[in-house]
């Protein structure tokens, strides 16, 4: 457990304590947390870290054997009496705690706790909040070594990219039948080779298809790729590492010489969007100003509903990145949810508009990573960025 580093969140954001709670793994936040993501236990169990002091923990009495090299002091509980008497002495004169829960389910990502235990909870006195700062200052700032490895899997996710396109093209000119789920595997096969891994495959969209942001094709459902079909290719992965970071990027392309002019215009906007999202997180960042992550998704939002297709960028601009794809931290969205966090020092991030009409989806996507204070702070990891559709014949 990062004692010192959730003890000073807890210092920096006025809290008196972090009541870690998980019953059949509900809450994957809470498991990352106390190291106990790989034990399996099947009774409820409690943490309490304070500001000040050393963690306390609560477990039933047949599980002991999991809570063996966790630190601080440990209290047990066979019947629900016991569990009742024992967390009324964990929580003695504790007056306020944060836990996975989010007021109005603004923010579902953190909504772990159920309803029932935060009653519970508060009927001891006890002010709850949510933990959602705190679990993105604890959960989703990159060590140093974290940040390299994700610029590695950057660099490869890239590699592997250009090639799946560059592979298209060889089996076009060669007039060889190919499909979109022939593309999702030679990606996969790359990942192998590369020693990277992915939690699930790749996207790889044709036309139509396009259009349908989490489509995947698989042996039984694909699309044949031709000349004249517009592709869109959505990969991600990380390194074969314990605490290794994602990396994800979307390309689009042309299968033809000559980009046609509707997908160029639609493309044109997108980036534009992008390009706003950098811009205006690198101008707050550089004089310092809080950026709140719904406030990205209205930079892009709004220039998309400029342009006349805000009916049809029909997702938040981006997620938080982390051992996870879609991470604990600040997601740029306020659509899907409103999500007040701020961009925080050490975390990674997806900036990835689209416009999804009938007959194609256009969606650009890069990785951003928060080094440090200062414009040059923000750095771009998956460079260089996509600026033109690309033309395969």
């Amino acid at each position: 457990m990062k004692i010192t580093q959730i003890q000073t969140a807890l210092t920096e954001l006025k809290l008196e304590a972090w009541l870690l709670y998980d019953f059949r793994g509900i809450n994957p936040i809470a498991q990352n947390v106390a190291g106990l993501t790989d034990a399996h236990i099947t009774r409820r169990w409690f943490c309490l870290i304070p500001a000040n002091g050393e963690p306390k923990w609560l477990c039933h009495a047949i599980e002991t054997s999991n809570f063996v090299d966790v630190p601080g002091s440990i209290a047990h509980y066979t019947g629900w009496q016991e569990l009742n008497e024992q967390i009324a002495i964990l929580l003695a004169g504790v007056r306020n705690v944060a836990m996975e829960y989010s007021p109005h389910a603004a923010i579902p990502y953190i909504s772990r706790v159920d309803a029932g235990t935060l009653e519970w909870i508060r009927s001891f006195g006890v002010e709850v909040h949510t933990s959602a700062e705190l679990a993105q200052h604890v959960e989703a700032r990159l060590t140093e070594e974290q940040a390299e490895g994700h610029q590695t899997a950057a660099r490869l996710v890239l590699t592997a990219k250009d090639e799946a396109f560059a592979w298209i093209t060889e089996q076009l000119r060669a007039a060889k039948a190919i499909t979109e789920y022939d593309v999702q595997q030679f990606i996969l096969r790359r990942f192998g080779e590369m020693d990277l891994t992915a939690d699930h495959p790749p996207i790889v969209a044709v036309n139509a298809k396009s259009s349908e942001p989490h489509y995947a094709p698989t042996a039984t459902q694909t699309q044949p790729i031709k000349k004249g079909d517009f592709i869109l290719i959505d990969l991600w992965a990380k390194q074969k590492a314990p605490d290794a970071v994602f990396a994800d990027t979307t390309w689009v392309a042309y299968a033809g010489a000559t980009v046609p002019e509707r997908i160029v215009e639609i493309f044109e906007i997108v980036k534009e969007a992008r390009d706003k999202a950098v811009a205006f997180i690198r101008e707050k960042w550089a004089a310092e100003e809080p950026i709140y992550g719904y406030a990205v998704d209205d930079c892009t939002r709004a220039h998309i509903t400029e342009k006349g297709y805000g009916d049809f960028f029909i997702h938040r601009t981006g997620h938080n990145i982390g051992t996870a794809i879609h991470g604990n931290g600040v997601n740029l969205d306020n659509l899907e949810t409103r999500d007040e966090r701020t961009l925080i020092p050490g975390i990674c991030f997806s900036v990835e508009p689209g416009i999804y009409l009938t007959e194609f989806g256009v969606r650009t996507e890069i990785d951003v990573f928060l080094a440090g204070p200062g414009k040059d702070g923000v750095r771009v990891t998956t460079a260089p960025v996509q600026n033109q559709v690309l033309p395969l014949l």
